[in-house]
């Protein structure tokens, strides 16, 4: 992989988010009409016209820094799906999410967050989450370490928690994506670990992770927006990441499952815990 992106680079990309989010995103929390809110693949897919509008300015923002890059944001990724096969072969892309957490954003709960992912022919050059609540971001560049950094410029290495066994492990689990019978199985599982929740935001589950607050992740939902920034900065904090069948994670990759975990040896422990000893592998 030749291109590179620096720190400097992407702690402008944070700054554009933190300016989408000043504009469009904060003005709109708590004040959204029933006009404002819609629907687009079901009851629980929302979109709201604080998403619109702040895609729209980070991905005008965006083109200008790389006038050449793909940008791929979700809701127009949504209108045209298309976008989506662009990532493969693009020298440089940009995955937005305008704001992850949408369903917590019309809720008026402050649990939400704003991602972007750079990504060169379909790896991951770098990645930003953005809080516009505490006005924090997660960072992650590609072989150089992730961190947290405030908006007076302190910044914080991140490092994922210390393995455990799974019957101390916390976890963000989503299994509400799994198809039957693997959604029962793990649901059926969920009480060999130590406690598990879900923040329908994975922008705060990541940075959780990251941080050391919780041990395990599992998704099979998998938008290439909502996860592609969090891997990274998961991935640079030292954790383990694969597919439920071990294969390697790609954001071109939109199906097979997602887990998450401290290290290598915790992962196989997680998935036998959850989606049992005869789950088959590579």
């Amino acid at each position: 992989m030749s291109r590179t992106y620096t720190r400097e680079d992407t702690r402008r990309i944070a700054a554009i988010l933190a300016d989408a989010a000043q504009a469009e995103v904060m003005p709109r929390f708590r004040r959204l009409s029933a006009d404002a809110i819609s629907t687009k693949s079901s009851p629980r897919d929302l979109v709201t016209e604080a998403d619109e509008a702040a895609e729209r300015f980070i991905t005008a923002r965006l083109a200008k820094l790389q006038p050449s890059a793909v940008m791929v944001g979700e809701e127009a990724a949504s209108r045209n799906p298309a976008l989506l096969n662009m990532l493969v072969d693009a020298d440089l892309a940009f995955l937005i999410d305008p704001i992850d957490g949408t369903r917590n954003f019309v809720a008026g709960l402050p649990l939400f967050g704003m991602m972007v992912a750079v990504c060169h022919r379909g790896d991951v050059l770098a990645g930003v989450i953005y809080d516009p609540v505490t006005h924090e971001w997660t960072m992650a560049v590609r072989g150089e370490g992730a961190w947290s950094e405030t908006a007076n410029g302190t910044q914080t290495p991140l490092k994922v928690a210390p393995p455990v066994p799974p019957q101390d492990m916390d976890g963000m689990i989503s299994t509400g994506f799994l198809p039957e019978p693997l959604r029962s199985t793990v649901n059926g599982n969920l009480g060999s670990l130590g406690s598990t929740a879900s923040l329908r935001c994975a922008a705060h589950e990541y940075r959780l992770a990251a941080n050391g607050h919780c041990h395990i992740m599992l998704y099979n939902k998998l938008d290439p927006w909502d996860h592609a920034a969090g891997w990274l900065v998961h991935r640079e904090a030292g954790g383990f990441s694969a597919h439920f069948d071990a294969s390697p994670y790609k954001p071109t990759h939109r199906s097979g499952g997602l887990l998450y975990a401290p290290d290598v040896g915790s992962w196989h422990a997680a998935r036998r815990a959850l989606l049992g000893e005869d789950f088959p592998a590579t």
